[in-house]
């Protein structure tokens, strides 16, 4: 079976075929660089690098480019307020960005253009789309002609009539009709802004993933992906730019995560209604953010909640709990004769998983099962080693399709905890209860949970 993808521009699913046989071009709207990410905007970071690691594994050799949007109103705002520079401001948050998303287990994109650095390529485009008459210069700004490209509102499902009825546009006396958006804005005073033939400023938001795509990809690409918010303007003014200059499909399949949402209502830092990604990975592990942000197909909306991570956070303990007791009965298992185990059942479940739309909610239910399984095999008095090798390894190969350590970081034995362990037992051994409730107190400041288990002694950290 073929991987079936949710195209967005169809509304329905569809066999994958790339372009070009066993290569794939997937490009991903990246964050506006002006503050540290919330934990909203984590969700498509997630899942468009699992979609790049999924592909992988099924074969496809995929290049994956995210852009960083660096010279934009906030960031200007926030440069004014910090008292620095707005290539500073971005700087430091796309410092913040990388250490932030390593964090969450996600890979870096082979290329992350920013605008700052793509400008000749940006102004070039917006000149063959006024050359061409699907743009026009007015008092410095440029817009596209909505009205010029036929096929505008395809992704949206949004007629020109409908757009302007419903006010689903910027109001402005320079365009010569209301739905037209900008490629280029006049410089106001003060402001950062380049040279073009119309004259000082800087380009519209829209236009800056057009012309990065066409530069970094080519005139068409298989993936393009993005969260729900951006289908319109967004995305449906990237059809209308690149295609009018190409007359060629910009992405044959377009993808969007559904919300995180935050109170049931979605993640907003001008609401304030967000928690960012950086303050919730000072209180958990960013391996059980991954995990809960991956535990829900990705075009379900969910809420965010404490509760919701600590859940996480029990269910990647369960399978690292069922791995790790492998691992140590592993220490004293025996060869024998052959002895199936029926893992391969598990990989397929996966695969079928992934395999539809990438349902990565299903594919961990194939991870719990596997643990069950792997578990109820272990309460055997004698197992065979190979057995036990086949479950290492089948965890290893779908944990790691799904970028989840199995060891949580920082869990590490160190030479002190072992020991106060091997003291503990010596206490229990000898009766000395208090030196063994001492201990135990110890633990418990320290953090440690102390698990008795069929194959002895365990430790974890809270």
């Amino acid at each position: 079976m073929s991987i079936q993808v949710y195209n967005t521009l169809t509304r329905q699913k569809e066999p994958f075929v790339p372009l070009e046989d066993h290569k794939v071009k997937m490009y991903v709207c990246g964050p506006t660089v002006y503050n540290y990410f919330h934990i909203g905007n984590a969700r498509p970071f997630v899942v468009f690098d699992q979609v790049r690691r999924y592909l992988q594994y099924r074969g496809y050799e995929v290049k994956y480019v995210m852009n960083f949007t660096d010279v934009d109103d906030k960031i200007i705002k926030r440069g004014l307020e910090e008292g620095i520079s707005p290539q500073q401001v971005a700087d430091k948050y796309v410092e913040a960005f990388f250490t932030d998303v390593e964090a969450l287990h996600v890979e870096r994109a082979d290329v992350y253009p920013r605008v700052t650095e793509e400008m000749q390529e940006i102004i070039a485009m917006i000149e063959e789309l006024i050359s061409t008459g699907h743009a026009y210069a007015s008092e410095g700004d440029v817009y596209f002609s909505a009205h010029s490209f036929d096929e505008y509102g395809k992704l949206s499902k949004q007629t020109l009539e409908n757009l302007i009825a419903g006010a689903r546009v910027e109001v402005s006396e320079k365009k010569q009709n209301q739905v037209d958006f900008a490629l280029w804005k006049a410089a106001k005073p003060g402001e950062i802004a380049w040279s073009a033939p119309w004259g000082e400023g800087r380009p519209g938001w829209h236009i800056e993933c057009s012309a990065m795509i066409r530069k970094h990809l080519g005139e068409q690409i298989d993936i393009h992906g993005g969260g729900v918010d951006l289908t319109f303007p967004h995305h449906e003014n990237e059809i209308a730019q690149s295609e009018a200059c190409t007359h060629k499909p910009l992405a044959k399949y377009w993808m969007h995560n559904e919300f995180l949402n935050l109170n049931h209502e979605k993640m907003s830092k001008s609401t304030g209604n967000f928690l960012t990604t950086r303050g919730l990975l000072e209180q958990y592990e960013g391996a059980a953010l991954r995990f809960l942000l991956l535990s829900a197909h990705y075009r379900n909306p969910v809420n965010f909640s404490p509760d919701l991570v600590e859940n996480a956070k029990n269910g990647l303990d369960r399978i690292r709990s069922s791995y790790a007791n492998l691992q140590h009965r592993l220490e004293t298992a025996v060869g024998g004769d052959a002895e199936k185990v029926e893992v391969e059942t598990f990989r397929a479940q996966f695969i079928a998983a992934m395999d539809e739309d990438f349902n990565t909610a299903d594919a961990i239910t194939a991870i719990f099962e596997l643990a069950s399984d792997a578990n109820k095999y272990l309460r055997q008095e004698r197992v065979q080693r190979h057995a036990l090798e086949a479950y290492v390894a089948l965890f290893e190969e779908l944990m790691g399709v799904l970028a989840l350590p199995l060891v949580a970081e920082q869990a590490d034995l160190d030479a002190e905890i072992e020991a106060l362990i091997a003291e503990r037992t010596e206490a229990r051994n000898t009766k000395n209860w208090a030196r063994a409730d001492e201990i135990r107190d110890q633990f418990n400041a320290m953090g440690i949970v102390l698990e008795d288990t069929p194959q002895g002694i365990r430790w974890r950290r809270k």
